[in-house]
């Protein structure tokens, strides 16, 4: 299976692994980095991943209502 999860601007990828703790820590998850995420249920890393997109879609609309 071919991984889907590859960051298509490489230059962004520090900027989303920071917005990824900043997320994690705002849900209540100290230290998410140094956690392994095979023991976070599913549910708590969709909570993380959910929370990611719907702030980077809230940024690029506020960003188009701009224009």
């Amino acid at each position: 299976m071919a991984n889907r999860n590859r960051v298509l601007v490489p230059e962004a990828r520090q900027a989303l692994d920071q917005m990824k703790l900043e997320i994690a820590n705002e849900l209540g998850i100290s230290n998410y980095n140094s956690i392994d995420k095979g023991q976070l249920s599913s549910r708590v890393n969709g909570y993380v991943g959910g929370n990611m997109v719907k702030k980077l879609v809230e940024r690029a609309q506020s960003q188009l209502a701009n224009k």
